[in-house]
C-alpha cells in the first residue's frame, strides 16, 4: 500500500530541490530521514517533513502495520516547476533586468517492498 504526500509552491528554484531529491529516491525511508537530516542543502528540512506526512499518511492507512515491519522506500518523488514570479531590478543606463523567483512542487510517493516481493516470488514458483 503505497502513501503520497504533496508540497506546492515551495519558495526555492526546482533545480536546488531536485538536487536532494535525487540524492534520497529510492532509498529506504530510515536511511532517507537520515540523509536529509544532515544535509546542508535549504531544501533538506523541507522535504524532510514532507516525508515524516508520507510517513503519517501511510500509518493513517495502514492502522494495524507497525513502520518498522513494512520496509518502506521511496517509490517516487517528483520536483515540477511551480508558478514564477517575475520581478524588474534596476540597471545602468535607465534599463531593468528580469528577476525570476522560481518555485517549485513536490509529490513524494512512499510504498512497502513486501508487496513487491511476495509478487515475485509467487511467479517464480508459479514458473516452477
Amino acid at each position: 500500500m503505497e502513501a503520497v504526500a504533496k508540497l506546492n509552491n515551495v519558495p526555492s528554484s526546482p533545480r536546488k530541490m531536485r538536487l536532494v531529491a535525487d540524492m534520497i529516491r529510492g532509498k529506504r525511508v530510515t536511511q532517507a530521514l537520515g540523509l536529509l537530516k544532515f544535509t546542508a542543502n535549504s531544501g533538506a528540512p523541507k522535504l524532510e517533513k514532507l516525508l515524516l506526512s508520507a510517513l503519517s499518511n501511510w500509518q493513517a492507512a495502514n492502522e494495524d502495520a507497525r513502520i518498522e515491519d513494512a520496509n518502506l522506500y521511496i517509490k517516487e518523488i517528483r520536483v515540477d516547476e511551480g508558478k514564477m514570479l517575475k520581478r524588474l531590478r534596476p540597471a545602468p543606463q535607465g534599463r531593468g533586468h528580469r528577476i525570476r523567483k522560481r518555485s517549485n512542487h513536490v509529490t513524494l510517493v512512499i510504498d512497502s517492498k513486501v508487496e513487491a516481493e511476495t509478487v515475485e516470488t509467487s511467479t517464480s514458483n508459479e514458473a516452477k
